[in-house]
């Protein structure tokens, strides 16, 4: 999976956007965030500028795996 793949799945499943942000680069407020640095696909928790629970990964599929498993519960049915 890529981010393009994972961002029509998280629609499909209809995760609200303000739930997430995908490589934009910036620090959110109260947000899962999946973004590239370094040659390494990092996710982490956003809250007031900080980032928490920072998982990296080596490849981008491995990310946006864990990534959408992270957020599929806030999908509405």
């Amino acid at each position: 999976m890529n981010i393009y793949e994972l961002e029509s799945k998280l629609n499909k499943i209809k995760v609200p956007k303000d739930c997430y942000s995908i490589m934009k680069g910036e620090l959110p407020n109260e947000v899962y965030c999946l973004t590239s640095e370094n040659g390494n696909w990092i996710v982490y928790y956003s809250e007031k500028g900080n980032r928490s629970g920072l998982t990296v990964f080596k490849s981008e599929s491995e990310a946006c795996i864990y990534f959408y498993n992270k957020l599929k519960e806030y999908g509405r049915k």
